[in-house]
């Protein structure tokens, strides 16, 4: 049975999973995008160093804003509406969460919410892949001794190289590389946050005007992203990175 068979199914049951998301910047407002139309998953909880950012983030997303107006994750969970909050811990141990989403990109504060979700038996997906190159294999140990399952995020590059690794192996290939495709030339490697934006060509126009953060998008450009992602394809994977850090062979 498709994903969409199952989660439609829950809808029908009345039993959509209940969700908490951690972060409401970039991946965060993609998923809010997405999530409150989507059949058989209730976005009960999300939490933010500041839900007023995280307001304004599902509003720009087409968010209703009538379904982020409650006042508990009880009230949320029995009215189809989101609890905005700044209290991590106290979403994590709610009886109202099944699955947990961590998009802070902070390794120590994905670290410390994994091992929330352990003690309290909370289903957990990684899209912070900083964390999981860091402390993945660990993390993942841990979610298994809990009985949980911690997951990257279907969709993103990690999950779907992943993925990709796993098909080639299931047909009887011998894997021996995996990568991304990614273009690179070797002056972005002298990127910086302030010089970013004409690498991308963006105008001071559309910067302004939409949720660009200059860390990150330098971050996607200057090799340290697809480095991070890359590692954790390597620890999902069972595969080892080179010895000399990341590199980037041409692939016509």
């Amino acid at each position: 049975m498709s994903m969409y068979a199952k989660l439609k199914r829950r809808a029908a049951e009345g039993r959509p999973a209940r969700v908490g998301l951690i972060g409401a910047g970039k991946f965060g407002s993609m998923f809010l995008s997405q999530a409150w139309r989507t059949p058989g998953i209730h976005l009960v909880g999300v939490s933010d160093l500041s839900p007023v950012n995280a307001k304004a983030s599902m509003h720009r997303v087409g968010w209703p804003d009538e379904r982020s107006q409650t006042a508990s994750l009880e009230e949320a969970s029995r009215s189809q509406k989101t609890f905005v909050t700044d209290d991590t811990a106290a979403m994590i141990a709610s009886p109202f969460i099944d699955i947990v989403i961590d998009a802070t990109g902070s390794p120590a504060a994905g670290i410390r919410h994994v091992i929330a979700a352990c003690a309290h038996r909370k289903h957990i997906i990684m899209v912070n892949v900083e964390a999981d190159a860091l402390a993945g294999p660990l993390l993942a140990r841990r979610a298994a001794e809990a009985g949980i399952v911690y997951s990257m995020a279907s969709g993103d590059q990690p999950a779907l190289i992943a993925e990709l690794v796993d098909w080639a192996r299931c047909v009887g290939l011998d894997v021996v590389c995996a990568g991304k495709g990614t273009k690179y030339l070797p002056v972005y490697h002298q990127s910086t946050p302030d010089t970013v934006w004409g690498h991308y060509g963006f105008s001071e126009e559309q910067v302004a005007g939409g949720d660009f953060n200059p860390q990150m998008f330098n971050s996607f450009l200057d090799g340290t992203k697809s480095a991070l992602e890359m590692a954790a394809v390597a620890n999902g994977c069972d595969l080892s990175p080179p010895d000399d850090g990341l590199a980037f062979p041409a692939c016509g």
